[in-house]
């Protein structure tokens, strides 16, 4: 089948795009270098053409919720007019798990995002996955204050990168579901515990006091509203596991 990715140069698109050829598909990774812009819609239309499915991965680096949901809502309304009209037959979009209990914030764009999707007359799938294990190294270096680095309590249950991609190159291969069941990792984690261990593992230096963030999304870090259900499916690789195959600093 042939495969369109839309973030198809970043993290996990780059991932889905090795998947997917590895398994015979074709694939096609929508962005502006080979002219394709998703926020303006050029380009979308003709390279959507003679796709069967569009896997969205798209994302965003900000901490406002004005501004992501004003990313999410132009680029994904944008990408779902544009198969619409090219005839694509699946889209399958990647969320995050808990995004309907703690509207807020990033998690709030999100929200609206699937909104968008589910809604839309494109057949859809939306997998929700929780946050991947590099996400303790991107906490690390966004919580830096000179040599202080903040080390935030959170509840998580986080998933290797290429177990998500193998997932959503799954769901493109198969029938729209709407919602497919969760995707988590194998165990729960501390998110202090896993910045620190990211630190030691990496060579990080400096003061790393814990924190609580405030307000509700910091309640809910807490309070395990963004742990899978129990009906998620389970990844095989530990934090720990992927830790240790991570360069020492």
């Amino acid at each position: 089948m042939d495969i369109a990715v839309a973030g198809g140069t970043g993290v996990v698109g780059s991932r889905i795009v090795r998947i997917a050829q590895a398994r015979g598909h074709a694939t096609r990774a929508l962005s502006r270098s080979a002219g394709v812009d998703v926020r303006t819609g050029v380009g979308l239309e003709g390279a959507l053409r003679g796709a069967d499915a569009v896997i969205d991965v798209l994302n965003i680096e900000t901490l406002s919720e004005k501004a992501a949901t004003r990313f999410f809502r132009t680029a994904t309304s944008n990408l779902l007019d544009a198969e619409g009209r090219a005839g694509v037959e699946h889209h399958i979009a990647l969320s995050i798990v808990g995004v309907d209990r703690v509207p807020h914030g990033y998690y709030g764009a999100k929200l609206a995002q699937e909104g968008l999707v589910a809604s839309h007359a494109v057949p859809w799938t939306i997998l929700r996955a929780t946050q991947f294990h590099d996400f303790a190294a991107q906490m690390h270096a966004r919580l830096a204050f000179g040599p202080v680095h903040p080390v935030a309590h959170m509840r998580t249950q986080p998933v290797a990168v290429d177990e998500v991609a193998a997932r959503l190159v799954d769901l493109a291969e198969g029938s729209p579901q709407g919602r497919a069941r969760d995707l988590s990792g194998p165990q729960e984690e501390d998110l202090a515990d896993m910045m620190r261990a990211w630190a030691r593992r990496s060579g990080g230096r400096g003061w790393m006091p814990r924190i609580r963030v405030p307000g509700a999304f910091g309640a809910a870090m807490r309070d395990g509203s963004l742990l899978p259900g129990p009906d998620a499916e389970r990844g095989r690789v530990t934090f720990e596991e992927w830790l240790a195959a991570q360069p020492v600093g």
